[in-house]
């Protein structure tokens, strides 16, 4: 790539990668041949050809990607003894290690399936640090005791209840008279006492009695860690104890026993864990810190189980049982949902964001900002189309005081770029992209747009003086910018205005940027711009977010749920319309984190659309309603600028570009018709009696109607 001998690009699109690797792998068969040869068909040491493609590679991986250099000298050092190596066991993969283990399968030199490579032995658990994992409490009760009745032994042979001795450690009285946990006959579980009683006999297993009376069933293996926690145990018949390391102290003895009780109970408390043995809750817990610090073991509250104090007590369960529990819950939740199709999901995204039943007042209009928040839309179509029809009435004084509460704040968040020599200024006009943001999210989605400074800027002289102004005095009203700038009334709305476009500065109400976008014809008829900007509130500039990437999770993390709220169901395809996102792999991470904590549901909820999808509880119960709800032919009319505009996105056919001026007609979540000014295009073909309740539905003021199409007659 570097030397350009290998095409990124074909016909205007990005070349994928393992076609670049084939391209590549061609090309050296041709300039060095023994690289793609086994080294058991090359007699001696490879020889490098000189070729100036070899060589720039070479160089390029030893000292650019690689520092060889580096890696010589720390080398040696550890020959030498200047840098010692400690191993240490860890829960998951090093960071080094995780870039073998994921990569893909281009990136390897030999062409092995991916079943043959041994990396897939080993699987990472996502986000499972001992916080993350004391979230994920919501499991399934039934995945639970799945989990239990599968880890738990079924002994069949005198053979098989000896291993299960020896990997549980021990079994109490109990639990041997109850046998295996499946849902079989009970002659198995029978059969347990008849089994100990062949062990016994061969002096391979025993029962040991504790000082409180405790029988447990002890296999002569493990008889010595026993006997090191429970000096003063009597065993029935005495055996000989298997010398074993795990016996040496009775830290080691217990945390080893403890070990593998866990392997066959799944979720349990240090309390029943401790019970059998008679033995402090606290010693139990040092060895469970233990095995924790190893990775084995994972602390949270699994069951909901109930302390003698009434509160809910902390539970453990062994690492590899708890992510096949939580494996099978995802499953389990996955398997109740049953897909919608795309016509159905418009009628549920109609109900969600409120077309069909707007909201009332301040409380309406704050819900419909926070679905919407971040989402830049064409300014004028806020109070013309989108607010309207989720909002009746709608008030502008409502958003007025909203934004002048500092809740709410606008600007234009996607900032196009300068170009070299522009041949006129840009102010701010009626398609200016305009963006809604809660002022304490603002970071959050300012940290994923680029931020411009003035100096980066074309900006006019009279522009760059309130800018000045702006960052020297602070937040100003219009007229006191108009004293300390000295411009005239007339340029200092234009130089506001020029600034607004770039994304510089907002104002306290939203009438600032209305009174802006005004248009000519009908600023002439009422009072003069600045007059009425004069009522508008403080204009000040947008602070820089500083150091806004450190945090990139929270910020992922909040326009995830963003998403969310505003859509109920978030997919790859249907944020193809966002601009100003994170990418689909940093909010892919941050919905696998919600759904492990139980704060969503994933799987499959929408037809024909590949990939992982997300939906909230509710919306996942509402998207059921939708499906088994008959269509009954309701009309919804909305803008084309409106965010719920998918055409070509959700719902098949052409996709009918988000122009302000033009409105689109849904029936039953298919797009029927789209309009502009006089003129009706219908994209499906309706019946002649009705078309002209569908051209009157479509050319009425842009609201939702819920109509229904009368009913038809003989003519």
């Amino acid at each position: 790539n570097t030397a350009l001998a290998v095409p990124r690009n074909r016909a205007g699109k990005r070349v994928p990668a393992p076609f670049q690797r084939n391209d590549a792998e061609d090309l050296i068969a041709v300039i060095f041949p023994e690289q793609l040869a086994c080294a058991e068909n090359i007699a001696g040491d490879r020889a490098v050809p000189e070729h100036p493609l070899v060589e720039q590679t070479l160089f390029d991986c030893l000292h650019e990607l690689m520092d060889i250099d580096g890696l010589k000298r720390l080398l040696t050092d550890i020959a030498e003894g200047r840098i010692e190596v400690i191993g240490r066991e860890l829960a998951t993969p090093s960071l080094l290690a995780q870039e073998i283990l994921n990569a893909r399968p281009y990136a390897f030199l030999d062409d092995a399936p991916a079943e043959e490579r041994r990396t897939l032995a080993v699987q990472q658990r996502r986000f499972m640090d001992p916080k993350s994992a004391a979230e994920i409490g919501r499991l399934d009760p039934a995945a639970i005791e799945r989990v239990r009745r599968e880890a738990w032994p079924e002994a069949q042979t005198a053979d098989e209840l000896h291993d299960a001795l020896v990997v549980l450690g021990f079994l109490t009285a109990a639990e041997g008279e109850r046998g295996p946990l499946t849902q079989r006959t009970d002659s198995l579980a029978h059969a347990w006492p008849g089994l100990l009683a062949v062990l016994q006999r061969d002096r391979r297993a025993t029962v040991l009695t504790t000082a409180d009376g405790a029988r447990l069933w002890v296999a002569a293996e493990r008889l010595q860690a026993l006997r090191c926690l429970c000096p003063a145990a009597s065993l029935e018949p005495p055996i000989d104890a298997v010398a074993s390391g795990e016996g040496e102290n009775a830290d080691t003895a217990l945390r080893e026993l403890v070990r593998s009780r866990l392997e066959g109970l799944g979720p349990v408390s240090a309390t029943r864990l401790a019970a059998p043995l008679a033995l402090q809750t606290v010693a139990v817990e040092r060895a469970l810190l233990a095995l924790q610090q190893e990775g084995f073991v994972i602390q949270g509250r699994f069951t909901n189980e109930m302390n003698p104090g009434g509160t809910t007590t902390d539970e453990w369960c062994e690492r590899g049982l708890l992510a096949r529990i939580h494996r099978y819950t995802l499953k389990q939740l996955r398997s109740e949902i049953e897909p919608v199709a795309p016509a159905d999901f418009m009628r549920f995204l109609f109900h969600w964001q409120g077309l069909d039943d707007p909201g009332e007042g301040e409380g309406g209009l704050e819900r419909a900002l926070g679905q919407l928040e971040g989402i830049s839309l064409p300014a004028t179509c806020w109070e013309d189309d989108v607010l309207p029809a989720r909002v009746q009435p709608y008030s502008r004084a409502e958003l007025d005081g909203l934004c002048g509460a500092g809740q709410l704040v606008w600007l234009r968040l996607q900032v196009p770029a300068p170009g070299k020599e522009p041949k006129r200024r840009a102010p701010a006009v009626r398609s200016t992209p305009i963006a809604f943001i809660a002022r304490v999210h603002l970071a959050h989605w300012r940290a994923f747009t680029p931020s411009l400074q003035a100096a980066e800027l074309p900006l006019s002289g009279a522009a760059c003086t309130v800018y000045d102004g702006l960052r020297a005095w602070g937040a100003s009203f219009f007229e006191e910018l108009l004293a300390e700038t000295g411009l005239l009334r007339t340029q200092l709305v234009e130089a506001l205005g020029e600034l607004t476009a770039w994304g510089l500065v907002t104002c306290d109400s939203f009438r600032g940027l209305r009174e802006l976008i005004l248009p000519q014809r009908l600023q002439r008829r009422r009072q003069a711009p600045s007059e009425r900007l004069a009522a508008a509130g403080r204009w000040s500039l947008l602070r820089p977010v500083a150091g806004a990437r450190d945090d990139d999770l929270a910020h992922a993390e909040h326009i995830a749920r963003v998403l969310l709220r505003r859509y109920g169901v978030v997919f790859r395809r249907l944020l193809e319309r966002e601009a100003g996102l994170p990418s689909w792999r940093e909010l892919l991470y941050a919905y696998r984190r919600l759904e492990a904590r139980g704060e969503l549901r994933g799987g499959r909820f929408v037809q024909g659309f590949s990939g992982e999808q997300y939906a909230l509880p509710e919306a996942v119960a509402s998207l059921r309603e939708f499906r088994n709800r008959e269509r009954s032919g309701d009309l919804i009319t909305l803008s084309a600028a409106d965010p719920l505009n998918l055409t070509g996105i959700i719902t098949p056919g052409r996709r009918v570009g988000p122009q302000p001026g033009h409105r689109l007609l849904y029936r039953d979540g298919v797009p029927l018709a789209v309009g502009a000014q006089r003129e009706v295009t219908l994209l499906e073909m309706v019946d002649p009696r009705e078309e002209w309740h569908i051209r009157n539905a479509l050319l009425r003021k842009p609201h939702p109607s819920a109509w229904h199409p009368p009913p038809s007659r003989p003519v």
